[in-house]
Formats: C-alpha cells, sequence, structure tokens
C-alpha cells in the first residue's frame, strides 16, 4: 500500500468514527444531565470537518510536480495542518466558554450511565489514536498525525468527563459543577496539544535542520555507491510526504566533467530507489 493510500485510509477511519461518536456523545450528554460529554460531542464534531481537510491535504499535496511547482505540491500539507489546529483550538475555546458559564449556573447532576458511555469512547479513542499515528509515521504525513492527535485529545477529554461525572455522582448534591470543571481541564489540555501539533508543521514550512536521522542514512547510501568517496553539506526540506535533498559528494578529481555528471546521476538513482520516501535530488561534485 502508498503512503498516499494508506493516509487516506487512516482520514476516512477518522472521519467515519468521528461522526458516528459526535451523535452518540450528543445524546448521552443532552439525556445524561452531562455538559461534559456535549462538550466532547462538539470537539468531534470539529474534528469531523478537520478531517475532511486533512483528506483534501493529502490529495492536492500528492499531485505530481507541474511547471509552477516543480517541488509538487506537498507544501499543501502542513498548511493544511495549521488549519486543522485552528478547529482544535476554537473547539477548546467554545468549551471553555460554556464550561464557564455551566460552572455558575445551577443543574442536575449527571446520570450515572453515562460513565459507561464514557468507559466505551475512552477506549475506542485511545485504539483510534495508536492505528491513525501508525499511519501517520509509516506515510510521514504531518497532518495525519495532527488528526491522530485529535483522537488523543478526544480521549482525554473523555477521561476528565468521567472523572467529573464520578465525583459529581459520588459526592452529589453540591458537586453538579465538577462535571463542567472536568471540561473546562480538557479544554486547557487541548490547547496544549494544539501546540505540539502545530511546532512541527512550522518547522516544516520554514524548512528547519530536523532531520538528521535521514541525513544519516543519506550518507551511508551515497558512500556506498562505487566512485563516491565521501559526503560534504547535505540539506534536506520536507515537503508533504516527500524529502528534497541538496547533496554534496565528493569525487576522484581527476575524472572527466561527462564521468562526474554520470555518477551524480547514478548517486541520485539509487537514493531515490533505496529511499522512496526522497523526490527531488540535487547533486553538486566536489572533487577530492
Amino acid at each position: 500500500m502508498s503512503n498516499q493510500a494508506k493516509a487516506i485510509q487512516a482520514t476516512y477511519f477518522s472521519i467515519i468514527g468521528n461522526t458516528v461518536l459526535a451523535i452518540i456523545k450528543g445524546l448521552a450528554g443532552f439525556f445524561g444531565n452531562s455538559y461534559a460529554l456535549i462538550a466532547d460531542a462538539i470537539e468531534s464534531t470539529t474534528d469531523i470537518f478537520a478531517s475532511f481537510l486533512v483528506l483534501l491535504g493529502i490529495k492536492y499535496s500528492s499531485r505530481p510536480a507541474d511547471k509552477n511547482h516543480p517541488y509538487g505540491h506537498g507544501r499543501a500539507e502542513p498548511l493544511i495542518t495549521f488549519i486543522v489546529v485552528g478547529f482544535l483550538i476554537t473547539s477548546a475555546t467554545v468549551i471553555a466558554y460554556e464550561s464557564i458559564i455551566n460552572i455558575g449556573t445551577p443543574h442536575e447532576l449527571p446520570k450515572s450511565w453515562t460513565l459507561f458511555v464514557l468507559g466505551g469512547i475512552i477506549v475506542w479513542k485511545e485504539y483510534s489514536f495508536r492505528l491513525v499515528m501508525k499511519r501517520g509515521i509509516e506515510a510521514n504525513s504531518s497532518s495525519v498525525k495532527a488528526d491522530a492527535w485529535h483522537h488523543r485529545s478526544d480521549a482525554i477529554t473523555s477521561v476528565a468527563a468521567f472523572i467529573g461525572i464520578a465525583i459529581a455522582l459520588v459526592l452529589g448534591k453540591g458537586y453538579e459543577a465538577a462535571d463542567d470543571w472536568a471540561a473546562l481541564f480538557a479544554s486547557g489540555f487541548i490547547m496544549y496539544n494544539s501546540y505540539l501539533i502545530f511546532r512541527p508543521a512550522l518547522g516544516e514550512i520554514m524548512d528547519e535542520h530536523l532531520y538528521d536521522d535521514v541525513i544519516e542514512n543519506i550518507r551511508l547510501v551515497a558512500t556506498s555507491v562505487d566512485g563516491i568517496i565521501a559526503t560534504e553539506k547535505c540539506f534536506i526540506r520536507k515537503a508533504g510526504m516527500k524529502y528534497h535533498v541538496d547533496l554534496h559528494a565528493i569525487v576522484d578529481s581527476k575524472i572527466t566533467v561527462r564521468e562526474g555528471h554520470d555518477l551524480a546521476h547514478k548517486l541520485k538513482d539509487t537514493l531515490k530507489k533505496e529511499m522512496p520516501f526522497i523526490g527531488n535530488v540535487l547533486i553538486h561534485i566536489e572533487p577530492d
């Protein structure tokens, strides 16, 4: 299965799962007198739209290079990640605002059966996080990883809701707001996760030096090519699921220009064969 196919499969999984859970959470929160569950439903609803954006971003960023985009369309993916982070921040803000309002508003205790609903949601969301994150790592997709963190944030929100409802039920009248305090805590955690998702995507846009492990592999593969004595500078830019490489290769100073040219092509072909996630490769030949 290609990286794009893995990423798309994971995104469809997120869309379907979040749609079902948003309905379950909304109904359980309404009939079970739990704002924490309603807050959970709000987050799952925003997750649906965010996952649709991720899907569009993956398909667009996978388009091949053209005249106007010689390096391809991969940079669309971190831009989509920024929008996904915007959805997370918006949902966290709405949850926090509504929680503060509800803390000061008298209301009934949540129903005890909502704990069973939350228990099932927590297990499913943690499973979803692990599955989607695995696909995101395999596909080398920042937006799919961001989508995975939506599931982890949702799981944490549900854990907070579970604790809040349990406290309200155990301690009884006067502790109805424990449910709302739980939702408020969850909104802060979502904000924190938003930063964790945003930071690597920003690094990708700014071409930060973040890929030492990839550079080490490139050097190992390069020096295995006959005629390449060593490597010097190696710069990497990530765009979508591909890495674009600028590499300085050291060769015998006595070879001809034609031999150096052929050696550069051989090196480029070897790198792309051994490391399929590499996109464009620019080889600069240095004399020994």
